[in-house]
């Protein structure tokens, strides 16, 4: 059965988690993804556009797999992301619905 993001219309990225996560160069976790996402041609000062590409992906793609946590369910959504070049990167998205909230929360995102 295909499924779609529950509720995708209110998924939301804090601008923070990009720009200190994703984008960031020096995070511990963050840093190879930042220097992947940096070599595409996004950085802070475009970083509306990596989010606006990463809720696309929320709010088009099927569910490729949940995974229930202790906090709520993860939602595993791969998609193709523009870049600012205009090309098209396969990423892998993780979004999350904790069990206390009805919006989807963006966790991570990585290039597969």
């Amino acid at each position: 059965m295909v499924m779609q993001l529950p509720n995708r219309e209110k998924a939301y990225i804090p601008i923070s988690k990009l720009r200190d996560y994703l984008l960031s160069e020096t995070h511990s976790v963050g840093k190879s993804k930042a220097k992947f996402l940096r070599s595409v041609g996004f950085n802070n000062t475009n970083a509306h556009l990596l989010k606006r590409g990463l809720i696309n992906i929320a709010h088009s793609q099927d569910i490729k797999e949940t995974i229930l946590s202790p906090h709520g369910i993860k939602y595993i959504i791969d998609g193709l992301l523009q870049t600012p070049a205009s090309d098209s990167i396969k990423m892998r998205t993780v979004w999350i619905i904790d069990r206390d909230q009805g919006r989807p929360r963006f966790v991570t995102a990585y290039p597969i």
